[in-house]
């Protein structure tokens, strides 16, 4: 009895106190008598079992109210309530996870909150996205871990869309070692190392179903070679160069950000409209398909071989609009 008691004394104090309110004795036996069942407890014991948890490491601090009435409130939860909050808006803009999945969650952060603080949380950010909820995204993200820590290899399904929007999948059982999960644009990717060809290979964590052990494995993955720049895409570049931008004004805070530690901006002497942007960039088709989402806000000035790989990328986007244009030429 003495146990369940002191455990409902805990959750009172984790409920309805913080470091803004405290409880009483008084409502310790309140919460007792209205939500335990637990009647005629003296105000002797609910002390005593506030020393206890005290002495067990639960930093409850006692203070002295209107009418000499001793206050206490229930400090050093792991969280602070802007840390809480912080990860329940996470929660909530999460695409990957079900509706379920997410109260499922809050439930558990709002169990560490007072009842005023719960009351605080119910303004959440909402998610303006289509997508759909995927799989089991914490299920997966939960055996990967464990199969990265056990040193064992992956097999599994991979899933991608056909015409139908239906996913369809494909078995993954290779000699597979899962190296480390990364968190890059809002998705979780798997890095793994192919022990056969020695090579790394990424593959989207909400994409992967049927996650089974492959087996320990003895073999040492390589160290992947740090990025020395820029990199738009998850998956690596084919090469490193410095790129010279010019940036349209209005876009050099983006660009900034977007590149980084990078970058190295100065002023475009020919064009104050303009900013001249340095930065280290991996090359592929990804880097100028990310050039080409800022329109003309952005130019590629140097150097001249990554100039005209985007100069020819944009050539045979044209080339597939050519019987659309020279009537629009004539009409202008």
């Amino acid at each position: 009895m003495d146990h369940e008691r002191i455990i409902h004394v805990l959750n009172c104090l984790t409920r309805e106190s913080d470091d803004k309110n405290g409880v009483t004795v008084a409502d310790i036996q309140r919460y007792l008598r209205e939500n335990a069942n637990i009647d005629g407890v003296s105000a002797v014991t609910v002390r005593r079992d506030i020393d206890r948890l005290t002495r067990a490491g639960h930093d409850i601090r006692k203070t002295v109210g209107a009418h000499n009435t001793a206050v206490y409130r229930l400090y050093g939860r792991g969280f602070t309530f802007n840390e809480i909050r912080f990860l329940v808006d996470s929660v909530s803009i999460n695409k990957f996870l079900k509706p379920a999945q997410k109260q499922r969650l809050i439930k558990k952060f709002e169990s560490m909150c007072s009842e005023q603080q719960i009351r605080q949380l119910v303004s959440r950010i909402s998610l303006d996205s289509t997508a759909s909820p995927s799989l089991d995204l914490l299920g997966n993200l939960e055996r990967i871990h464990l199969l990265i820590a056990a040193h064992k290899r992956i097999n599994f399904s991979y899933g991608k869309f056909d015409t139908k929007k239906q996913v369809n999948y494909y078995d993954k059982r290779r000699m597979m070692l899962p190296v480390r999960v990364i968190f890059f644009n809002e998705r979780f990717y798997l890095r793994c190392w192919n022990e056969q060809t020695g090579e790394f290979r990424t593959y989207r964590v909400d994409r992967m179903k049927d996650i089974t052990d492959g087996g320990v494995s003895k073999a040492k993955p390589p160290k992947e070679t740090r990025y020395e720049g820029f990199v738009a895409d998850i998956f690596p570049p084919e090469r490193f160069e410095t790129v010279s931008f010019r940036v349209r004004r209005y876009l050099l805070d983006e660009m900034l950000e977007q590149l980084g530690e990078f970058a190295s901006p100065r002023e475009d002497f020919d064009d104050p409209a303009c900013a001249i942007v340095r930065a280290r960039c991996g090359i592929n088709r990804q880097f100028y398909l990310w050039v080409m989402r800022y329109g003309d806000g952005i130019e590629i000035l140097s150097p001249a071989d990554v100039r005209s790989g985007f100069a020819d990328m944009l050539g045979d986007l044209l080339k597939k609009y050519s019987d659309d244009i020279s009537p629009l030429s004539e009409k202008l």
